[in-house]
């Protein structure tokens, strides 16, 4: 396993989904900044403290990240099928199962990172914007929301990867359909029972962005739980469909 890590993370340094992923990241936070920086009688949303932090978290979400990471994760699994190499991994033999895996686990770290570089850019402006005012408990308290937020975009995508990941050379649909299921958490966030149930949603309840009782966070982390537990299932049950076709083609 640590050999695939390292041979995956190799191939992802030379990779253009890298590059986009980080480059919609910045763009994401440049909209918002210039959105903030736009003055209503006078008054910036920006030269409020904590303003860009909070904001530039679930806009990302909504609008941009999970479709981003979906498609480098499902890119990741579908490659060696698209560059026709999958037959000679074969050969060495390379277990599928484990390179899927290895696939997995590195989109997981891969979305918690591409939130840590957001919230970087976002300390950074803030930083700019108002030193004086930030706090280490407020400094913290953002650390802990970005880094969960990309721990839930992670689950609650991850059954789009692993469905993708057996349509092989289509994983630009993970970027398609994981568009429209976050987009579609603006409506969702409306119900305060939708919200909670809602993977996408659920993500702001576990990272406190949302006001939430503990039965209404409860209801979040099961729901992101069973999403990370659908992926497994689909990826067993879909590659003991193969096995079994293979079996029968022999």
């Amino acid at each position: 396993m640590q050999k695939l890590l390292w041979a995956e993370c190799q191939k992802l340094r030379r990779s253009k989904m890298v590059w986009i992923t980080v480059f919609a990241t910045v763009m994401v936070a440049v909209i918002v900044f210039i959105s903030g920086g736009v003055g209503y009688s006078g008054i910036r949303d920006v030269d409020r403290v904590g303003w860009y932090m909070t904001v530039v978290q679930p806009l990302a979400t909504l609008f941009v990240l999970p479709a981003v990471i979906a498609l480098l994760g499902s890119y990741m699994i579908c490659r060696e099928e698209q560059e026709d190499i999958i037959k000679s991994l074969r050969l060495i033999p390379i277990s599928e199962a484990k390179l899927t895996s290895t696939k997995m686990i590195i989109t997981f770290a891969f979305s918690i990172l591409i939130y840590l570089v957001l919230f970087v850019i976002a300390l950074s402006v803030e930083a700019i914007l108002h030193f004086s005012d930030l706090s280490v408990k407020m400094v913290l308290g953002f650390l802990k929301a970005y880094t969960l937020d990309g721990l839930g975009v992670f689950l609650a995508i991850s059954p789009i990867i692993a469905l993708v990941s057996h349509m092989k050379k289509s994983y630009w649909i993970a970027l398609v359909v994981t568009e429209i299921y976050s987009f579609a958490g603006i409506f969702m966030s409306m119900s305060n029972t939708l919200r909670t149930f809602y993977p996408i949603t659920a993500i702001f309840g576990l990272s406190g962005y949302y006001e939430a009782t503990a039965e209404n966070l409860m209801g979040s982390i099961v729901v992101l739980l069973l999403c990370g537990c659908f992926s497994v299932f689909i990826l067993k049950v879909l590659k003991h469909r193969e096995k079994n076709c293979n079996r029968l083609s022999n």
